[in-house]
């Protein structure tokens, strides 16, 4: 009886190691199931990584470039408006030049730009600044002032921008509205004001609004461009958002030395940028050819899902992964080895082998009592 339930405990063991599709372990299956249990089609599609795919991404790549109607806007002119604040020189006239006494800082002899557009200055009374040029104004105030004052010599500056502004939003470190003076204000200028937080912004989503209309730009590559975003020159009411990244990550899951989501901050985050910030491939459990890049999951229901297959077992793998993008929303699944697979199932194995075996020596000495 001794021996026939040892044999017995070790025929279970030696049955349940031998059936190795019990295993446990990741692995991909190429069909589902449904409920009842019967084979469905295929709902993704196994698609190599290969130069020619490579090739074909590159081809159907979206450009960078900026629209041309961003292009075409040249900045002319600064046109006075409500909220500047004006100051204005009439020389040998200190009287009309600081009202308030020469020792006073400029802004407080300033000449306000009223909300309806106009202006007050002694001897000319009301004028209508507002849509003028600095040149237009300082001849309108001359023309006035040669009424009452010889030969006057005007100078205009303003000293107070408050009339045109653009907007910031998003991931930025200052937020504050930028004024537009009489020096041009580029998209490049206006973004290095605001600083972006490059910790948590979104490099590639860029979103320029002008006119009720949305541009969307990659700062990231435009950056990169000979003139690209100093070509883009801001005009009054732009608004400009980057938005954070905190939406757009990829998920390296499975045989790596730290599982994590990686949030995108430009759009060309690479396979091989993605495992190296993950640690790189587990040594001792992964399977070099079990690399998968799982896209469109969330849509399965109306399309395959596209599963990518890289085999990692030759060094040109390599070269492959520094050249396919991953996208936002990816799973990056990094399968184990058949040795590892093996190794998890003795781990789960041992302690019921133990169980067994306790078994059978209990019922043993039982049975030796007893006798």
């Amino acid at each position: 009886m001794k021996k026939n339930l040892r044999a017995l405990a070790v025929a279970i063991t030696a049955l349940a190691l031998h059936a190795c599709v019990l295993a446990p372990g990741q692995h991909m299956s190429t069909v589902g199931l449904t409920r009842q249990g019967s084979v469905e089609a295929a709902r993704y599609q196994l698609v190599p990584i290969t130069p020619k795919l490579l090739a074909m991404d590159k081809a159907t790549a979206v450009s960078a470039a900026i629209p041309p109607e961003l292009l075409a806007f040249q900045p002319g002119s600064y046109r006075i408006g409500a909220g500047d604040s004006l100051y204005i020189t009439v020389w040998e006239h200190p009287e009309l030049t600081s009202p308030a006494g020469p020792q006073q800082q400029p802004s407080a002899n300033g000449r306000l730009v009223r909300t309806d557009g106009t202006l007050f200055y002694p001897y000319v009374g009301l004028l209508k600044a507002e849509g003028m040029t600095i040149e237009e104004l300082r001849a309108a105030i001359t023309e006035k002032l040669a009424k009452y004052v010889e030969k006057p010599q005007v100078d205009l500056s303003v000293i107070s921008y408050g009339s045109q502004r653009i907007t910031l939003r998003g991931a930025f470190m200052k937020t504050e509205p930028q004024p537009i003076t009489v020096t041009p204000l580029s998209l490049s200028q206006a973004i290095g004001l605001a600083q972006v937080n490059t910790d948590q912004a979104d490099l590639s989503g860029l979103v320029l609004t002008r006119d009720g209309h949305e541009y969307h730009l990659d700062m990231d590559t435009l950056s990169r461009e000979p003139h690209g975003l100093d070509s883009v020159w801001l005009k009054a009411g732009d608004q400009i958002f980057l938005p954070y990244n905190d939406r757009k990550e990829v998920y390296v899951v499975g045989e790596v030395v730290r599982p994590m989501a990686i949030p995108f901050k430009t759009a060309d985050l690479t396979l091989s940028q993605a495992l190296g910030r993950a640690g790189g491939l587990n040594e001792v459990t992964s399977k070099g050819n079990a690399v998968y890049v799982i896209r469109g999951v969330e849509d399965m229901e109306k399309s395959p899902a596209m599963i990518y297959q890289l085999r990692a077992e030759s060094p040109t793998a390599f070269a492959l992964a520094s050249q396919f993008s991953v996208r936002p929303g990816d799973v990056v699944f990094v399968g184990p080895a058949d040795i590892t697979r093996w190794n998890r199932f003795l781990q789960q194995l041992l302690p019921l082998s133990g169980v067994i075996s306790n078994l059978s020596t209990a019922k043993t000495n039982f049975l030796d009592t007893t006798n």
